[in-house]
């Protein structure tokens, strides 16, 4: 019966499961090979580092002239030189939003979310490996311009009471102080976090809005806007209501000295945080009930 032709019936297929290899690791591999293969990365990077070291070697230069030449008064030499950070904190911010909305622009987004369909673990590594590289970089570079402020401000003297570091009336010394100044480690530290929390917002923002002219509109209006609007408050409510903004909250973990209208280094931290958890929580909703 060779003239017969056969037929041979294939062996029933497994049903494809999406999230088979599918692990937390791997997709946080993933994420950061993307993270680190951006050129926006990369520049946003550097913007931030120059900024921030760069300004405060200027400032501290400005205010260690001021203080020798013209008297005056600094309480805080470790805030001064990490004072850079402000103005360093859009870089960190427009990053973190890039690192989301370029996916959407662009449409990877797609293939990522069919890689791993439940979407949580997306989520959680894009904010695992944001955090942990800017607080890398941002911890690095507050330390370089601590110590580069300082030897800046150690140039400068003045006579006279400065910073609370114990001379006298009439006594000269020089500007700068050590690491071992107190709070100066943890301000260091402070600064770190919140250019991580800053960044944190602006994927927040990311993944609620999913444009990136959207989203960093409300990150600059969070960060920047809201203390400008609170200033048209009663003086009497005012001093209630800033220090709890994202702003004044958020940067009084980079002091060593506080006052009763700005909340303690942690506190402020901890009141920072809750504005970053919430802008989290949302994108973190958006993006499991919206479609790519």
């Amino acid at each position: 019966m060779s003239g017969i032709a056969t037929t041979t019936v294939p062996p029933a297929l497994a049903p494809i499961d999406a999230s088979y290899g599918v692990t937390q690791r791997r997709v946080a591999v993933s994420e950061w090979i993307k993270f680190r293969s951006l050129r926006s990365t990369w520049w946003s990077i550097g913007v931030a580092l120059l900024i921030s070291i760069g300004l405060g070697i200027v400032f501290s230069a400005l205010r260690g002239h001021d203080i020798e030449h013209n008297g005056g008064f600094e309480v805080d030499q470790t805030a001064l030189s990490l004072r850079g950070f402000y103005l360093a904190q859009l870089a960190v911010g427009v990053l973190g939003v890039l690192s989301i909305t370029g996916e959407y622009s662009t449409g990877m987004i797609r293939a990522t979310l069919s890689a791993v369909p439940k979407r949580v673990p997306v989520w959680l590594a894009k904010i695992g490996v944001f955090a942990a590289a800017i607080f890398v970089v941002t911890l690095i570079a507050a330390f370089i311009a601590f110590f580069t402020g300082q030897a800046v401000l150690s140039s400068y003297h003045s006579s006279g009471l400065f910073g609370a570091t114990g001379f006298g009336l009439g006594q000269t010394h020089p500007l700068g102080v050590s690491l071992g100044h107190p709070g100066s480690v943890r301000a260091i530290f402070g600064a770190a976090l919140y250019m991580v929390g800053v960044g944190l917002l602006g994927i927040g923002c990311g993944f609620a809005i999913r444009n990136t002219g959207g989203a960093i509109a409300a990150l600059f209006g969070l960060i920047l806007v809201l203390p400008l609007l609170a200033q048209a408050l009663p003086s009497s409510l005012q001093v209630h209501v800033v220090k709890y903004l994202p702003l004044l909250a958020g940067t009084a973990g980079m002091n060593t000295a506080t006052d009763g209208d700005q909340l303690g280094p942690w506190a402020g931290l901890g009141v920072f945080a809750i504005y970053v958890v919430v802008a989290l929580g949302i994108g973190l909703v958006v993006l499991r009930r919206r479609d790519a």
